[in-house]
């Protein structure tokens, strides 16, 4: 049976969600890979277990992770049952709806009838009364704004959500559904969106900084490029990378001579900070006040624990930052 060590919160930091009061740890473990039905039971507690022992109270999940979809739900779950239900009102649990889930017109985008279905099966699966943030996980364009707030709002006001967050918005969408929501009293405090040294896009489509006006903070996921930021490419690519082994997220066209010359590059970077490239590419995103946690992955605990150090230094002098900024422009 598991019990959480005493010192849990001793050395993790937290910060707020933009300008509401729920407080994520710096770090959170996203359950996207490594958390289906092709994984290990006792790998995932291992895992689940070394996050939480280290303060990592998140644990952000969708209803399609898996695989299959619905399988990490389903794991994750089994071990609150099994385990880490004791220390439920410790964690933050989030899930999203938005992606397709089930066959038919009724399972994807941001209908009233998918995402009240969607929490509603989310709950079963994971045995739980309620989620603490639940995201529309994707814009859609087809379906009014003012529905999919009004669903959001529902799902708070029935209490299956403490609060709702917004996934692959833009600056100019999240605008305008944090008036709608505003006007419906609803706790939106948060964004999640994908954001990295290589990935700007929040950057240039106006989420970063209108996420700075509305005070509502973010969180980023893919914070290592789905993997590039990290020690795994720096000689080459390993025959178990992802790039071989799944090639759905990350292929072989991502890994051109250029973007391999960057990579090297800033690993020279982090060395000079006495980091790994993957704990600079975290502390990276990190820097800035408007972000409120990452999204880490992880297939065994030592990456876990590797990605927590990243949180001992989130500093960058302004000659890092124009170098860095440097070499993903000449390498692009």
């Amino acid at each position: 049976m598991y019990f959480a060590k005493e010192d849990r919160y001793e050395k993790m930091k937290y910060a707020h969600c933009g300008n509401s009061g729920l407080k994520l740890p710096l770090v959170s473990l996203g359950l996207w890979h490594n958390f289906g039905d092709h994984s290990n039971l006792e790998s995932m507690k291992d895992i689940l277990f070394t996050a939480f022992d280290n303060g990592i109270t998140h644990f952000d999940l969708a209803n399609n992770y898996g695989p299959a979809p619905g399988s990490a739900e389903k794991n994750f779950g089994i071990i609150l049952k099994e385990d880490l239900g004791k220390y439920r009102d410790e964690m933050i649990i989030s899930t999203k709806a938005g992606y397709t889930m089930w066959d038919g017109p009724y399972g994807d985008f941001g209908s009233r009838k998918y995402l009240i279905a969607s929490i509603d099966q989310s709950l079963k699966r994971m045995g739980l009364e309620y989620v603490d943030i639940f995201y529309h996980h994707r814009m859609d364009k087809n379906t009014p704004l003012e529905e999919t707030c009004g669903a959001l709002a529902q799902i708070v006001n029935i209490g299956k959500a403490l609060y709702v967050g917004l996934s692959n918005y833009d600056g100019e969408t999240l605008e305008q559904a944090t008036k709608i929501l505003n006007e419906l009293k609803v706790p939106f405090i948060i964004n999640q969106n994908r954001y990295s040294i290589f990935d700007r896009t929040i950057e240039n489509n106006g989420l970063k900084d209108m996420s700075g006006k509305l005070k509502k903070g973010i969180i980023s996921f893919s914070p290592l490029a789905q993997g590039l930021l990290s020690d795994r490419y720096l000689n080459g690519i390993p025959s178990d990378s992802r790039v071989v082994t799944d090639g759905r997220f990350l292929n072989e066209n991502n890994l051109t001579a250029k973007k391999l010359e960057a990579i090297s590059k800033l690993n020279d970077i982090a060395k000079a900070r006495q980091q790994s490239l993957a704990q600079m590419a975290l502390a990276w995103v990190l820097k800035d006040d408007v972000m409120t946690s990452v999204l880490i992955g992880a297939s065994k605990p030592s990456q876990v624990l590797d990605n927590i150090a990243a949180i001992e230094n989130t500093s960058f002098s302004e000659e890092e930052l124009k170098k860095i900024d440097e070499i993903v422009k000449e390498n692009e």
